[in-house]
């Protein structure tokens, strides 16, 4: 077990806070390290001083260049992981976190039930006003945590406390590396905990607010974690550049406000009958359209899990190739629901369907917008990458804009009943039927958004959607 203590111009208050770490700890911990940032005052010699007439053992290291916040810890937390340390604590050498709670922070990760343990200041209701922490500093802690849990789904009290523990097989799983060097390598930290999937614990701790300088320039702060988490949060749902994200790749229903919403009403115009649903990947849209009564036939490439239960017949076939000739003008409705873009041919395809759809039958086809605001902006900035899903998802090799997909509609003879455009589908990105800060943010995003799409649907239009007759 070890103590990593980060100092930068502690030199009156170093001495303190290594004096005050409790007898019974003292005599558990295997090693401190002090690591002095490059101060420019006596905080090295006083720890050189100190380690002379130490109760343990205790190395002192000074950086030749200030590191930064972030920079100085990942020293640390190397040298904890070469010293084949199983436990170590960040404490501040100034003396703002007690170090008299430090066996508090240890005790979850000794007894396994954590990997990660933070000390809060907040849990403790009045404790950090109580404590001196300043009404700016409170209420900033307080929004910008609510934030980073909304983004997230976690339930932290506090999100901005120095004070933690970590197992460092759970720090050796995370790329500290790649994280910041500057005050927000706290943060960062935190989410890459959250996508190892590492079990965090807070203990209540007491708030302490001295005379000690303050190095953080709060407006940078909040702006840094606040991109960290949003980033984070666009990575987690498939966007933002190449496809690490770890959303699963199972593909996403677009439910309530979406463009599966839109065909499962057109669908429930017909009276029950025979559907094809092309492209039905494992089947749980055509689940839906079975429960309005339809007898549906799901085409794919090949036989997903769980596809078998959830259509009446399943053939599997390559949308590239010319269709079986089984498959008859037959169908009452033919369903191409976000596959054109999948396609290298979509003319030939969309060809090969409309001659599956019986005399009076409906072609109902929604695509992405190539023109929405997103591959728009990334374009601009020359960021043009794939994701693992949206406008930009890896699956897609042909791109339409509303000019592109109803000259091609054209082209295959079709003329079009209905159109119908959707904006982004931003409640499958986060829930926006919670009655909390997350919800009712998603809630007027939406408002928002579906605003923008009548006002201008070919940049806000996520989805453009058609109800065809094949002439």
């Amino acid at each position: 077990m070890g103590v990593l203590v980060v100092a930068y111009n502690a030199a009156s208050t170093l001495e303190k806070t290594l004096n005050r770490l409790p007898e019974s700890f003292v005599g558990a911990v295997d090693h401190v390290m002090v690591c002095d940032d490059a101060s420019i005052d006596d905080t090295y010699e006083i720890g050189m001083r100190f380690r002379d007439t130490a109760r343990f053992p205790i190395t002192v290291v000074k950086h030749g260049r200030n590191l930064g916040y972030g920079g100085n810890q990942k020293v640390g937390y190397r040298w904890a992981l070469e010293h084949g340390l199983d436990v170590v604590v960040l404490l501040h050498g100034d003396g703002q976190y007690a170090p008299e709670c430090i066996e508090d922070l240890v005790a979850p990760l000794v007894s396994g039930d954590a990997d990660a343990v933070f000390g809060s200041r907040m849990l403790d209701k009045g404790g950090a006003r109580a404590g001196g922490m300043p009404t700016y500093k409170y209420v900033g802690n307080k929004v910008l945590t609510r934030f980073q849990n909304a983004l997230t789904k976690q339930n932290l009290s506090e999100w901005h406390s120095g004070y933690r523990a970590y197992r460092t097989d759970a720090l050796a799983d995370l790329d500290l590396s790649t994280f910041s060097d500057g005050f927000d390598f706290d943060t960062e930290i935190i989410l890459g905990l959250i996508r190892a999937r590492k079990r965090i614990i807070e203990v209540p701790i007491p708030t302490y607010y001295g005379d000690e300088i303050c190095y953080v320039n709060g407006v940078k702060y909040a702006k840094d974690v606040s991109r960290d988490v949003v980033r984070h949060w666009a990575n987690e749902h498939g966007f933002g550049g190449g496809v690490q994200s770890t959303e699963s790749d199972e593909y996403a229903l677009k439910d309530e406000y979406g463009s599966h919403a839109v065909l499962l009403e057109w669908l429930s115009r017909h009276e029950p009958g025979r559907v094809l649903d092309a492209g039905c990947y494992d089947g749980r849209f055509a689940q839906r359209a079975r429960m309005l009564g339809h007898h549906v036939t799901g085409l794919d490439r090949q036989k997903h899990e769980g596809v078998a239960g959830r259509v009446d017949e399943f053939i599997e076939a390559d949308l590239n190739l010319p269709l079986p000739h089984g498959l008859d003008a037959q169908y009452d409705v033919v369903i191409a629901g976000d596959i054109l873009e999948h396609v290298v041919e979509p003319h030939l395809l969309l060809t090969d369907l409309c001659a599956k759809v019986r005399p009076g039958g409906e072609l109902l086809v929604s695509v992405p917008n190539f023109g929405h605001w997103y591959p728009r902006g990334r374009i601009a900035v020359g960021k043009f990458d794939y994701d693992q899903r949206g406008p930009l998802d890896r699956g897609h090799i042909r791109f339409f804009t509303r000019d592109m997909i109803e000259r091609l509609l054209a082209d295959c003879g079709l003329s079009i009943i209905e159109t119908r455009i959707v904006g982004t589908p931003f409640n499958t990105f986060a829930d926006s039927s919670q009655e909390n800060l997350g919800g009712r943010m998603v809630r007027q995003v939406e408002r928002t958004d579906r605003g923008l799409v009548r006002a201008w649907p070919r940049l806000f239009g996520y989805q453009f959607l058609y109800r065809l007759e094949v002439a």
